[in-house]
């Protein structure tokens, strides 16, 4: 069994090719099928050149699971990952507005709420990633994991930092213009 602290998706926003994979390859798993939409991992780009794939950040005190008013999200005791009970979801979306990096979302389909589950501790977006030599998404196992953690942001707030790192400070003017 892991440890729930020692396992993380490690993000390096630069690498990011844009290339999807990861969005493929968690709606093959989830899905059986390739579709993005119903993926667990979504990639955005606010800015051309500038992709940002967004999961969840398995927040210490997480506040989606303690906002969800049917109890239908819990704590994996074995990833450490956010676990949706189908059945107790009502798609209210109040665990969406909870996340600080408003990472749930619902499903393309189905009533519920979709959020990385870390394939049940062997996560299949950082196999492929790695795969392809972009090594964005990585599988972080080691015991200073609190200390790689971002802290949860939402899509445009990555792509800001993102950006000013690739672009320089010429990327705030580029970003605020959506």
């Amino acid at each position: 069994m892991e440890n729930i602290n020692n396992l993380w998706i490690k993000r390096i926003y630069e690498n990011c090719s844009g290339c999807r994979r990861c969005e493929i390859t968690c709606s093959l798993h989830h899905e059986g099928k390739i579709w993005p939409e119903a993926s667990r991992v979504r990639i955005f780009m606010f800015v051309p050149g500038v992709e940002i794939p967004h999961l969840c950040f398995q927040c210490n005190d997480s506040p989606c699971v303690d906002e969800c008013p049917e109890e239908a999200l819990s704590v994996n005791d074995q990833t450490g990952a956010i676990d949706t009970d189908k059945s107790k979801c009502t798609a209210c979306g109040i665990c969406i507005n909870a996340c600080p990096g408003r990472v749930p979302h619902l499903h393309p389909r189905d009533d519920h709420i979709i959020i990385c589950d870390l394939c049940s501790g062997k996560p299949k977006c950082t196999v492929t990633c790695h795969e392809g030599k972009w090594d964005t998404l990585i599988l972080s196992e080691s015991q200073d994991v609190e200390k790689e953690k971002n802290l949860a942001k939402t899509p445009k707030e990555l792509t800001l930092e993102t950006a000013r790192k690739i672009l320089g400070e010429k990327a705030t003017e580029e970003v605020y213009e959506w």
